[in-house]
């Protein structure tokens, strides 16, 4: 983790903070002098986050909660802000993610995904402006491709993650009076991670690693250190952006388009 930034005494949130992009997030941010808090339903993806960043040397916490959940968003964020104070930097990245064609599928399918990565980033935010520093705090939503890319299998995504970026710029241009910063960064292919492995067959990564203009996969750090950049001072005058990290894969269509597969036949 190679860090250009100073984060010293200032304070960290990071939502779905305990796995891929996000835990990178948290990283970068402990690596740069941090203080950090992680966030994520899950106990022991929590404890092995928290063990592992604070190796860092920065104080670490982590808290369960579900984004779906408001009051638990807003005890996480809470908890954080009592022992660390005001949040300089909240980051909103916990997200779901599955493949399925829109004629198979099922209303709670889709209402599964909005309600993690729309209403939850919402959840994220609205708790979390009570405990953010006004002014110069920067929040940073974790959005994708999908979000302005259509792509087959991909309607449940593709309405959320719009819809997020929706949400990003309207409270850029409410929050802004507050001195609080709003952006969404939508990252590419990043290697090794969930999203990844889960979403794209091997050899379709390698395929899509020589379409990518930069000639390359993105890594954690990639994101990392444009969420850093978000934070930091140097990027005070940047609120209410989307920004692509991605090697210029948008600038081919993402991954393009695919036939729509058959449906399953019902009954």
């Amino acid at each position: 983790m190679s860090c250009q930034f100073d984060f010293k005494g200032k304070t960290v949130f990071v939502s779905g903070g305990t796995s891929g992009i996000n835990l990178g997030i948290a990283e970068g941010f402990a690596a740069a002098g941090a203080r950090v808090a992680v966030m994520s339903r899950n106990a022991e993806r929590v404890a092995a986050a928290r063990e592992h960043l604070a190796r860092f040397g920065q104080p670490v916490i982590g808290e369960v909660g579900d984004v779906r959940d408001f009051e638990q968003v807003k005890r996480a964020l809470k908890a954080a802000h009592d022992v660390f104070g005001d949040i300089d930097v909240l980051v909103s990245g916990a997200a779901g993610n599955f493949l399925q064609p829109a004629l198979n599928l099922s209303p709670n399918g889709f209402k599964v995904v909005v309600d993690i990565d729309l209403i939850g980033t919402f959840h994220v935010l609205r708790a979390g402006f009570d405990f953010l520093r006004k002014p110069g705090a920067s929040i940073i939503n974790i959005s994708a491709p999908q979000s302005f890319n259509p792509a087959p299998m991909q309607v449940h995504v593709c309405a959320a993650k719009a819809g997020l970026d929706q949400v990003m710029r309207v409270l850029a241009l409410e929050w802004g009076e507050y001195g609080v910063r709003v952006n969404s960064i939508s990252p590419g292919p990043i290697d090794k991670t969930g999203g990844l492995d889960k979403l794209i067959s091997e050899a379709d990564v390698k395929s899509m690693a020589e379409r990518i203009p930069a000639r390359r996969l993105g890594t954690r750090d990639d994101i990392a250190q444009m969420a850093m950049f978000l934070g930091s001072p140097q990027a005070s005058y940047i609120t209410g952006t989307l920004i692509p990290v991605d090697g210029g894969l948008a600038l081919i269509g993402g991954r393009g388009h695919a036939p729509n597969p058959e449906p399953t036949p019902r009954n």
